[in-house]
């Protein structure tokens, strides 16, 4: 049975470098690093299959735009007839700080669209890796601040938080959340 891990985000050029498509770059980065297979059209949305050590891992980024991810998701998992355990989501998380990531499964949706309509469409109990973009500061700049573009002075910091998601993806594969998020501290420490 294969893994299936969702990118978060919403197509379009126009939206490629925003922070809530920080889902899709992962998954992206994930595909690249591991040598998965071409991007094709699938479950309302682009996928890409591969291997990770010795686990066959589905990715996905759907087509739907954030606020109906749920429905790609919800597809993919009853086609391969999984369980809402074997999913893990990649998501923008405004209450981490900028390029920190975290692991948990379950929990509540913070407000996430994207999040949401997947719960809606799965039930609860699936693991999400939190991608920190930081807040704003004040609830009126949120939206400008996810839908808003990472600032040229970021790219390094993206692009290193990104390698080392897709670097250390394998103790996610494992199941072992706990290493997977310390490999990452670690590799932001050098």
């Amino acid at each position: 049975m294969p893994q299936l891990w969702v990118g978060l985000g919403n197509p379009g050029a126009q939206y490629a470098m925003h922070r809530h498509n920080v889902g899709f770059m992962a998954a992206d980065a994930i595909a690249e690093t591991h040598g998965f297979g071409p991007e094709k059209k699938g479950f309302q949305g682009w996928v890409r299959e591969g291997r990770i050590g010795s686990h066959k891992i589905l990715l996905l980024k759907p087509a739907t735009f954030m606020n109906e991810s749920g429905r790609a998701v919800g597809e993919a998992m009853r086609f391969y007839k999984l369980d809402t355990g074997d999913v893990t989501v990649f998501h923008d998380e405004l209450d981490l700080a900028p390029f920190k990531v975290k692991v948990k499964t379950g929990g509540g949706t913070a407000g996430h669209n994207g999040l949401r309509s997947t719960e809606a469409h799965i039930g609860n109990p699936f693991r999400r890796v939190r991608i920190g973009i930081g807040h704003p500061g004040h609830k009126d700049r949120v939206t400008g601040h996810v839908l808003g573009n990472y600032a040229k002075a970021e790219m390094d910091d993206l692009a290193g938080m990104l390698g080392a998601i897709a670097g250390e993806a394998r103790w996610l594969a494992d199941g072992d959340d706990a290493r997977f998020m310390s490999e990452i501290a670690l590799r932001q420490q050098e």
